[in-house]
């Protein structure tokens, strides 16, 4: 994914909000240099502080992926076609990780699930507010969990509190094939 759409897409919302960077940074305890930094893709921000600016636009972490970004409207029921799922291949900050986020165009949620395919390395520890669900589907998967390890196959799952570090990788031939579903509480979200 290239990360200069993140940084467009993070300055375009903000200054339609007429959102300063002071505010922006009062609003997610992020510096106003920082947030400079991410708006003219200098510094590539982890998912958690992505998760913190998005809920501080008032827009969801998956829409600020997104290449055409518009305003959210509330919407009760979101329906996707199988076709309409487009799978992103890893960044500087996700190596190894490739994902299909599902429910994008689903505005307020709490709820962002997505396809995940493992790496076969564990490349950084993940570490973010809220919960998290992951159903294996395809494949085997080893899990870590702060200094837990848990070894997992198809049909296997695992929630947990997601302020924890945690990674997994697969392991074997196949690719692990996941369905992760991170929980952002509300009180958490601008």
């Amino acid at each position: 994914m290239d990360e200069r759409i993140i940084a467009t897409n993070i300055k375009r919302i903000r200054t339609a909000r007429n959102i300063t960077l002071q505010e922006l940074a009062d609003r997610t305890g992020l510096t106003k240099g920082y947030l400079s930094k991410v708006e003219r893709s200098e510094k590539a921000p982890p998912y958690s502080t992505l998760s913190k600016i998005a809920g501080a636009l008032g827009f969801e972490t998956t829409d600020i992926l997104k290449e055409e970004i518009g305003l959210p409207q509330d919407q009760p029921l979101f329906f996707a076609k199988k076709a309409d799922g487009k799978i992103i291949r890893e960044s500087r900050h996700y190596v190894g990780y490739d994902y299909e986020i599902l429910a994008s165009g689903k505005p307020g949620k709490n709820m962002e699930p997505f396809i995940i395919y493992a790496p076969d390395e564990f490349t950084s520890m993940f570490q973010h507010e809220g919960e998290e669900f992951i159903y294996v589907l395809e494949g085997r998967m080893e899990f870590r969990y702060g200094e837990e390890t848990i070894f997992m196959e198809a049909g296997d799952h695992v929630y947990f509190d997601s302020c924890t570090p945690h990674a997994g990788r697969s392991v074997g031939e196949q690719r692990a094939k996941l369905m992760v579903v991170i929980y952002f509480y509300k009180r958490n979200r601008q």
